[in-house]
């Protein structure tokens, strides 16, 4: 089991780690500065993280020993826009050709030293194959026609929140967009074509509820072990793919139904495509959880039933929202992480039967990463 995590939060990114004791904080970085991500690199050990300072920008950082301390690297940036370039979307907007945020980091395979994946707001994926030294804009996906039909969920602009190689060839790249959908490359981003059939847009008129390239996949993952498994966690409930993402299809629960299908996050166990974890929240309406009891929802059957887990988390007068990437399953399937908005930070050994609280303290979470 992995005995440290990255979490990144409001005001820093924090390393949890367990000792004999249990977990504990055991150091923090960038104290008073939002952290908006942060991975580790399991190829050559390093950890990105990225910051969003407000006016002053969004900025890259890595470190070489495991989180204590940090560097400025290369930040994504956006080429020039070309003078007389109409970029309006369908709501007569122009759209920013600037880093508004860094919501999602990746590595590459094994056979991929130094290629990093990186998706922002407003809609850009950016790709480096120096390890973060230099960014690039990936403008096949950019100049996509039906980008322009994207348009921001709980931000005002789209984004790129997932990014999922697949291990068995790290040329086919698919990332999950709020809200544009899911996009499939065969060929390192050199082309792209959009896959979510199955998917439905409950909060669009009933003529493009099913339109493509307008789905709100909250948060898109790979089973590691079975890629051509994906699960998603959107706007309108919880979908499933056993086709690499070609067709998905609604999951439905007649019997013991979750609290709610709405929320952000999802984890899929690294060796069992069937197993999976979600965090709900009680509507678009209400985000927080469903009367106010902290739960998560676990199926170990491929969707077909599911459990409610609550020990160890609270259950009266809990307004912990979780975001899309404060979730984490570690390689072994068997120790899950949960962060929330209100700083709290828990830590399952058993696959979600039980909680501890690492730390009810801590600023918003933004994510969490074991390492």
């Amino acid at each position: 089991m992995s005995d440290r995590l990255l979490v990144a939060t409001r005001k820093g990114l924090f390393v949890a780690a367990r000792g004999g004791a249990g977990w504990r904080i055991d150091s923090a970085a960038m104290v008073g500065d939002p952290v908006s991500f942060a991975m580790h690199d399991r190829r050559d050990g390093a950890v990105h993280a990225a910051l969003n300072l407000g006016h002053f920008g969004v900025k890259m950082m890595r470190s070489d020993d495991g989180g204590k301390s940090f560097e400025e690297q290369a930040t994504p940036a956006y080429p020039e826009k070309p003078d007389g370039l109409d970029d309006r979307d369908e709501q007569g907007r122009e759209t920013p050709w600037s880093v508004q945020q860094i919501w999602a980091l990746a590595a590459g395979n094994a056979d991929q030293p130094g290629l990093l994946w990186c998706g922002t707001i407003p809609g850009g994926l950016f790709r480096s194959d120096d390890g973060g030294k230099r960014w690039a804009l990936v403008r096949s996906l950019w100049e996509l026609p039906e980008r322009k039909q994207w348009f921001g969920g709980g931000y005002d602009w789209p984004g790129i929140h997932s990014i999922c190689v697949d291990p068995r060839d790290g040329k086919r790249v698919s990332v999950a967009v709020s809200c544009g959908g899911v996009w499939k490359s065969d060929d390192l981003g050199e082309t792209w074509r959009v896959s979510t059939k199955g998917m439905i847009a409950r909060f669009m008129p009933p003529e493009r509820q099913e339109d493509p390239v307008i789905q709100d996949p909250h948060l898109m993952a790979r089973c590691p072990s079975a890629p051509d498994t994906l699960w998603v966690q959107h706007h309108n409930g919880i979908f499933r793919s056993d086709d690499d993402a070609a067709t998905w299809r609604e999951l439905t629960w007649p019997g013991d139904a979750p609290p709610s299908t709405f929320g952000f996050a999802v984890a899929v166990h690294p060796d069992n495509a069937d197993v999976a974890w979600f965090v709900p929240a009680e509507s678009d309406q209400r985000r927080m959880p469903a009367a106010g009891a902290v739960t998560v929802v676990r199926t170990r059957d491929g969707g077909k039933s599911c459990e409610v887990l609550r020990e160890g988390l609270p259950q009266q007068h809990a307004y912990d929202l979780v975001y899309r990437h404060a979730l984490d399953v570690d390689d072994s399937g068997e120790r899950l992480a949960l962060g929330s908005t209100t700083g709290a930070l828990w830590v399952s050994d058993d696959g979600g039967d039980s909680f501890a609280t690492v730390s009810a303290h801590l600023p918003p979470i933004y994510s969490v990463r074991f390492f």
